[in-house]
């Protein structure tokens, strides 16, 4: 977690504040099962600044995913919300020119990409469905596009089973790019990554934003993956936002019993770190013995642990 943390400080991201790219006000959604419903967001409110990046983040079922849709416009608000972009009010149906400037990267680029398409195919398929840039051009715009990723053009003709997992997730970052878009919903885009890769991923996500003044919407639900790229965070359980902060005022002062919850299931390894840890948990746990035993019962000496059997030997 540290290494992923040191590549990609905040200071390194020149945040420009800008005007107003995206409002949220009321939204809310309803999904019916039978007789029954289930409210998976409720009077979701909340402005993005051009050029930030807001984290949306939450346990699983929290809503945070729904809450994406609805901005992309996969899913349509109850009757009541609404979503201004650049401070138009997006209808139902989204005009061409509304599709081209969100764009969506999955947690699963493997998924996400045609597995008969090579990635360079799939990355013109965006220039051609935006017709973006003469035809004759789009050959040079993927391999531009590859490169700035971080990819070799060489890499283009293979299919993305040829690719490995953190390779496919910058296919699918390039190709949210191809389109010149001006928001990017990340939905969970490292989770299905290892650390180091995580690392090399979120300092490419924090170059581009910076090059391109980008706005990023990044949906997680793991607080130390946003901890360095997020200029705020919303928290949300039960489909409601319980805490907006700046990042830096999150960690240090969480208020919300789901915040702290979020930290605290935080892996950590520097002892300045679990003193933090246990300071934030002593904030949700009122009675102190019970933080000492949890204590006590989480660092057992290595003395006490029962060696491990090797079942192949018995």
């Amino acid at each position: 977690m540290r290494a992923m943390q040191a590549s990609c400080p905040p200071e390194q991201v020149p945040f420009v504040m800008g005007d107003l790219l995206l409002q949220l006000r009321n939204l809310s959604k309803t999904f019916r099962l039978g007789v029954h419903s289930v409210r998976a967001v409720d009077g979701v409110s909340v402005d993005v600044i051009r050029g930030e990046c807001l984290a949306i983040v939450g346990e699983s079922g929290s809503g945070k995913s729904t809450v994406a849709n609805m901005i992309l416009g996969i899913l349509p608000p109850d009757p009541g919300g609404e979503i201004r972009f650049k401070d138009e009010v997006l209808p139902v149906r989204r005009k061409h020119g509304h599709r081209r400037a969100m764009q969506l990267v999955q947690q699963n680029p493997l998924s996400s990409l045609n597995p008969k398409r090579s990635i360079g195919a799939s990355i013109r398929l965006a220039l051609d469905a935006h017709r973006i840039g003469p035809r004759s051009e789009r050959p040079a715009r993927v391999r531009a596009l590859l490169e700035e990723v971080g990819l070799s053009a060489e890499l283009a003709p293979r299919p993305p089973s040829a690719l490995s997992g953190g390779q496919r997730q910058r296919v699918a970052i390039a190709r949210a790019l191809a389109c010149e878009s001006e928001l990017v919903v990340l939905d969970e885009p490292t989770s299905a990554l290892d650390v180091l890769v995580q690392a090399r991923v979120l300092a490419l996500l924090s170059d581009l934003r910076a090059r391109r003044n980008l706005t990023y919407a990044f949906i997680t639900h793991d607080l130390s993956v946003v901890r360095n790229i997020a200029d705020r965070i919303m928290v949300m359980e039960k489909g409601r936002i319980v805490e907006t902060e700046e990042t830096g005022s999150l960690f240090r002062n969480p208020r919300h019993i789901c915040t702290r919850r979020l930290i605290g299931a935080v892996p950590v390894i520097e002892p300045e770190e679990i003193e933090f840890r246990e300071r934030v948990r002593a904030g949700w746990w009122s009675e102190g013995d019970e933080i000492e035993t949890e204590r006590k019962q989480s660092h057992v000496e290595p003395t006490q642990q029962e060696p491990v059997r090797n079942k192949m030997s018995d």
